[in-house]
């Protein structure tokens, strides 16, 4: 069985698609829709940069969004191979929810584009620039992560935001909260801690505001059902009901992405082969977190054709 998986932010790159672009006409349909659906070139921020551009997370989210489902339309136009039979299962790292269900008929392309542009913003603006941070915890399991967090809180916001593998969590919440977390993480046994680059603090309490946003999109842009259940980042579990599934994008602004649950969880349902569409993060995780099972990352189209052909 096979699970298709894609990722989230923090994968953006400078450069990101040119490959399929120039290669694929069906990979500069979807480019050139979503630029359209945004009303703004975004791939040419995606091609030439500059990375402060790329890297807001309201552009983020929407190019990483639109450099999966290239490699999904190209998989599809160019080579033959479509997701809902070749697949079992669809998840996505927080974003990469999204281009799950757009891969999976669950929202338009370009219904797509906004809403995770509307998200970005949405982010963004939750929080006061300065007001939140992030940090990444290596070599320690989310049970630590947990006890460090509430040790760290003391009154502030600071949870466990993404239980990504074994060996590495992300906390959310408080800058000074946060960065109380960084100076006691060796006490707790992190190898190491790390101060994320990233704009406003994620999948915590902080982020209430833009889930009433989302809320509110969702009640216009609702999601139809999608051809492949979606492992949801909020329960670990396989979902394929619309409302369900709008729920749980409402409650994943606020809650934990429970990427090593949902790893482990389709490995338990029968799932030996892991293909990450657009990116090379999930891939690593995903090994650490199961065992016996093939991960894989298809980023160019030389990845599409060899794919392609073994399947």
């Amino acid at each position: 069985m096979r699970a298709f998986v894609f990722p989230g932010q923090g994968s953006q790159k400078i450069g990101m698609g040119s490959d399929l672009a120039e290669a694929s006409s069906a990979a500069r349909d979807v480019f050139e829709e979503v630029d359209d659906a945004l009303g703004e070139k975004l791939s040419a921020i995606m091609r030439n940069g500059p990375e402060d551009q790329l890297t807001l997370t309201q552009n983020a989210q929407p190019a990483i969004m639109a450099n999966s489902l290239a490699i999904v339309r190209v998989l599809q136009d160019e080579f033959g191979v479509s997701l809902v039979e070749k697949g079992e299962y669809v998840a996505g790292h927080s974003l990469g929810e999204y281009s799950a269900l757009c891969a999976t008929g669950a929202f338009s392309l370009a219904e797509t584009a906004r809403l995770l542009r509307l998200r970005g913003q949405a982010m963004q603006a939750a929080v006061p620039v300065g007001i939140g941070a992030m940090c990444a915890l290596l070599g320690t399991n989310v049970d630590t992560a947990g006890k460090l967090a509430d040790a760290a809180a003391q009154g502030e916001v600071c949870t466990v935001a993404n239980d990504n593998d074994p060996t590495q969590v992300v906390l959310s919440g408080h800058v000074s909260a946060i960065e109380r977390a960084i100076g006691m993480a060796k006490e707790f046994g992190a190898r190491r801690a790390v101060l994320l680059p990233v704009s406003a603090p994620f999948h915590c309490e902080l982020m209430a505001p833009a889930a009433r946003a989302m809320e509110d999109a969702l009640a216009i842009a609702a999601p139809a059902p999608p051809h492949l259940p979606l492992f949801a980042n909020v329960t670990a579990q396989p979902v394929a009901d619309a409302d369900q599934i709008r729920r749980l994008l409402v409650e994943q602004v606020t809650g934990r992405v429970r990427w090593r649950e949902s790893a482990m969880g389709m490995a338990a349902a029968g799932v030996t082969h892991f293909v990450e569409l657009g990116g090379k993060v999930l891939s690593p995780m995903i090994a650490r977190s199961t065992q016996d099972c093939e991960s894989r990352s298809i980023v160019t189209m030389q990845d599409c054709e060899t794919l392609a052909k073994e399947l």
